[in-house]
């Protein structure tokens, strides 16, 4: 047995689904894993469910980096981050245990609003209007003045993130091997009076990226980590870094990065 045996299970705590996962725990227990209710005694946290879910586990974990995540999907849930489902449970015992462990690192980024509180993020962090009104954005890299934006907000996406959000708004889709921070627009006004890029850019790791916004009218703009909104009264600055913090989770050999964007969009 490897160091590797303390096993913390997120999932909906309910007493229907409780009762559904009690075999896994059984099996897991039969394979000398502890299973603990404290997620900060674990070196194993497994998510049950899809991206969602895995997004909130690492979140509410605290994106622990002494610590593996894996993500168990149900059976009818497309998924970028899990790469085992409910029915593959064994498998994902079976490379837990190994001593030589192969495990994927996502890149995250560390998110600070209003030079204050800091947050973590795996997929991305966007800035928007929630009236009907454009916002307007100063954009900085390395606080030299980029563009100003004025539309309906902006995405600040790592690679993995790269496939959700950050795609819908045309982004491009990043390998995760690429540490990198990618901004992408929201329905943009280009006129003679604001002009953007008009395009996503993507900026390697050691760049800053400062968005501050103007206080132009639109005082109820909001901002979103991951899947949680966040409600603050006032957002002055947004600064978005990228240092060498990872995600690590357990791989499944043959299922690359591709091989999962290819299954969920081609």
């Amino acid at each position: 047995m490897t160091d590797r045996n303390k096993m913390f299970f997120y999932f909906h705590n309910d007493n229907e689904t409780t009762e559904n996962l009690k075999p896994l725990f059984s099996l897991a227990e039969e394979h000398g894993f502890e299973l603990v209710e404290n997620y900060k005694r674990a070196n194993i946290i497994v998510s049950i469910g899809g991206d969602g879910m895995f997004l909130q586990a690492v979140r509410k974990t605290g994106f622990r980096q002494d610590a593996i995540y894996a993500g168990l999907a149900r059976e009818d849930e497309s998924s970028l981050y899990c790469d085992f489902n409910l029915d593959s449970f064994d498998d994902l015992l079976d490379s837990v245990l190994k001593e030589e462990l192969e495990v994927r690192r996502f890149p995250i980024i560390t998110v600070k609003i209003n030079d204050g509180t800091e947050f973590h993020c795996l997929n991305e962090v966007s800035v928007q209007s929630t009236i009907v009104k454009t916002i307007v954005i100063d954009v900085y890299i390395d606080n030299q003045l980029f563009e100003t934006f004025r539309g309906d907000g902006l995405v600040v996406a790592t690679p993995t993130g790269s496939t959700g959000y950050s795609k819908s708004a045309n982004g491009a889709v990043v390998d995760p091997l690429i540490p990198s921070i990618q901004v992408s627009e929201v329905a943009s006004m280009n006129n003679n009076n604001y002009r953007t890029l008009g395009s996503s850019f993507i900026l390697n790791k050691d760049r800053e990226l400062k968005l501050k916004l103007r206080q132009e009218g639109n005082v109820h703009p909001i901002i979103s980590l991951d899947n949680e909104a966040h409600s603050i009264q006032r957002i002055d600055n947004v600064v978005v870094t990228m240092d060498d913090q990872v995600i690590k989770t357990v791989k499944l050999k043959n299922n690359s990065f591709w091989d999962r964007v290819k299954r969920s969009f081609l």
